[in-house]
């Protein structure tokens, strides 16, 4: 069922408009579209593509109803969740069990574009698949084909197609986005090389996909991205509009290189699927690991494991961000700080609080404690406690301990792999949370999985509470020797409640799982158990979307097998379970999909959103990829609404270098509705 229902009457720079709001620098609206002043961006934007608004004539105002004819009003009166079953776990009769799929790395994004969200899966091999009859399978391209069911499209896609002319192509990490601004979904398919020039490998690199138009994809051009001749370890990729031209760019983590690791880049997409390095003009090439300074001070070469791009300070431009393993401090570069060719970026890591907690006790390290009482009068050892007794100190043990560097700030952070951003406290800035490994020997200086408050500053300042204060301390079941994996995870609200809960992906290490904490009326969490919530070790690679069309969001989770020895929880392969949500049905709930027009990106990937109802204001960007090898979620934003039946008010502020903020007020709850910039009328569709 198709309605539609346009916005309020309003006035836009002193042009009456019967449709939505329109703000922003030197916003404008000519015959009821709102486009960007002509000198608000540097380059002009691709053309948007056919469609994109209704057709007017050249002088004439659009023909709007004075009275908006809104669909039927649909009121629920949810429950508080009290811990009813959350998920079920529908891998048999999704497809995905008998198709054989096995990842560890996932993504979600409608490709094909029927209105139902496609799934990526991808392993870590470094091997080709093999299409013929019992080959191997490393890379699945899972078409939606409703009703919580998925068809094996990969080959027939054209995604795994290689420059040689052969097919089978290695990739670790997938984004899309529509990199074109032709109306439908691309994608960047990132490969982390063996750096090592010695090393045999297939020779696959990182490669730009153009989508067809119907699903199926064609390699473009790739540019400085493609790094054709370079062994370039990609470990993650987010798609975020830096310089807000209206075309999509990629930036890219990299890992370990052959000697050190390799600096992480911005690359300025064209509009037609080709991209150029501006790390060095963005502000943003670090430094070798040359000089002990600047290794301390925080500015060379990080080894990443995952990258975000989101707007951490609601100036309207995207802030970039790399986390970082090792224990080595993380990266935020904030955007707009200067002028030039393109974005100029401060380093604000260390300022902003997210390089590293401020848990630098080393003396809590069982290793340092060991090396200490074997080494009593090394510099700093006097005072140190000793170890407990389960904790074995013979002479010639191998420690985790390098008593020269291991005490400094640089070696004191966290093994970060993943970082997501979300407004978690409904205060209208996004919030962070890191993922990390934590081991049990290491004690309190190692960062563990928590969440960073955003204090809303133009140069914001996280702040830590700690998971004792916010509930997500977990106790490893009285095990004295725990290893936490958490390596990939999520925010969502999967009871539809208007807050944010969290979802863990803990794995590579013996009896590892997914955690999954609801978030509580007072801003704490409580963890959901397994059983009523989702079972699955190993947890690693997660994908979040409404498979099913029902309104709420549902999980697709990767298994690691990592250290399986002696682990009974293991499954023989990597295999993919999902999980339909079982609760989130019963509450109200608004679904917005985007559409963004002149000026912007026509995915809106970067756009900002704000829904007012029952008294709350929720605030979600659109995400381009984020974390470990690309974790992405589907485009289309799921606002739960809780009890409140009434929407009172749809805010978008498009990413467009004009800022151009547009309101829509007559918009109907428990519908799939559609924006499009500088267009009144809103499209819902019955859930």
């Amino acid at each position: 069922m198709r309605l539609w229902g346009g916005a309020v009457a309003v006035v836009v720079m002193g042009i009456g408009l019967g449709g939505c709001t329109g703000t922003g620098s030197d916003a404008r609206v000519q015959d009821g579209v709102a486009d960007a002043a002509p000198d608000a961006a540097p380059d002009a934007a691709p053309d948007p593509g056919p469609d994109l608004a209704p057709d007017l004539e050249p002088d004439a105002a659009p023909d709007l109803p004075t009275e908006v004819e809104l669909p039927p009003r649909v009121c629920k009166a949810p429950q508080p969740w009290a811990g009813a079953t959350a998920f079920a776990d529908v891998t048999e009769a999704s497809g995905l069990k008998a198709l054989g799929v096995a990842g560890t790395r996932l993504s979600a994004a409608d490709w094909d574009g029927d209105g139902r969200p496609d799934l990526a899966v991808r392993n870590y091999y470094a091997e080709r698949d093999d299409f013929a009859e019992g080959g191997k399978r490393y890379t699945w391209m899972l078409r939606n084909a409703g009703g919580m069911a998925f068809e094996d499209v990969t080959k027939a896609s054209g995604f795994a197609a290689r420059p040689d002319g052969g097919e089978g192509r290695v990739t670790h990490v997938v984004v899309f986005g529509d990199l074109d601004n032709d109306g439908d979904l691309d994608a960047v398919s990132g490969v982390n090389v063996n750096p090592d020039p010695a090393a045999a490998e297939p020779g696959d690199r990182t490669e730009v996909l153009l989508n067809d138009g119907d699903g199926t994809f064609s390699l473009g051009p790739g540019g400085a991205l493609r790094e054709a001749e370079k062994r370039m370890p990609a470990s993650g990729i987010a798609l975020t509009d830096a310089d807000l031209d209206g075309v999509l760019d990629a930036w890219v983590g990299y890992a370990q290189g052959k000697d050190q690791p390799e600096p992480d880049r911005l690359y300025r997409g064209d509009g037609a699927g080709a991209f150029a390095d501006v790390t060095v003009d963005s502000g943003l090439m670090t430094k070798p690991w040359l000089k002990m300074p600047d290794v301390q001070a925080g500015l060379v070469h990080r080894n990443t494991w995952g990258v975000a791009a989101c707007d951490l300070n609601g100036d309207g431009r995207p802030d970039l961000l790399s986390a970082v393993y090792g224990r080595y401090f993380n990266a935020l570069w904030l955007n707009g700080q200067g002028t030039g060719p393109g974005p100029v970026f401060k380093d604000l890591s260390m300022a902003s609080g997210y390089a590293s907690d401020e848990r630098t006790d080393w003396r809590t390290n069982l290793n340092a404690q060991c090396f200490c009482k074997l080494n009593p009068t090394a510099e700093d050892c006097p005072g140190t406690p000793a170890p407990p007794g389960y904790f074995s100190c013979k002479a010639g043990r191998q420690l985790r301990w390098n008593h020269d560097y291991d005490r400094q700030a640089w070696r004191l952070g966290g093994n970060t792999f993943s970082t997501a951003c979300g407004d978690v406290d409904n205060d209208g800035d996004l919030d962070l949370v890191n993922f990390e490994i934590v081991h049990w020997d290491v004690g309190s200086s190692s960062d563990p999985m928590e969440l960073l408050l955003n204090d809303g500053a133009a140069e914001p300042r996280f702040t830590r509470p700690g998971n004792e204060a916010t509930g997500l301390a977990r106790d490893w079941d009285g095990e004295i020797d725990w290893n936490a994996g958490d390596m990939t995870g999520a925010l969502l609200d999967f009871d539809n409640d208007g807050r944010k809960d969290l979802l863990v992906g803990s794995s590579d290490y013996p009896y590892t799982r997914a955690f999954l904490f609801h978030q509580k009326a007072d801003g704490t969490f409580e963890e959901v158990a397994p059983e009523k919530g989702i079972s699955h070790p190993r947890s690693h690679g997660v994908a979040v979307a409404d498979f099913d069309g029902d309104g709420d969001v549902d999980v697709a989770l990767g298994h690691g097998l990592a250290r399986c020895e002696g682990d009974k929880t293991c499954h023989a392969t990597h295999e993919v379970h999902l999980f339909r949500n079982e609760v989130g049905q019963d509450a109200n709930v608004l679904r917005v999909t985007l559409v963004g027009g002149a000026g912007s990106n026509r995915s809106a990937i970067g756009a900002r959103v704000r829904v007012t109802a029952g008294g709350v204001t929720q605030t979600r960007e659109v995400g381009g990829g984020y974390g470990h090898y690309g974790i992405q979620h589907e485009l289309t934003l799921t606002f739960g609404l809780g009890a409140a039946c009434d929407v009172d008010s749809v805010e978008v502020r498009w990413p467009d270098a004009a800022g151009t903020t547009e309101t829509w007020t007559a918009v109907r709850a428990n519908y799939s509705i559609r924006l499009v910039q500088g267009v009144a009328e809103v499209e819902h569709v019955a859930l």
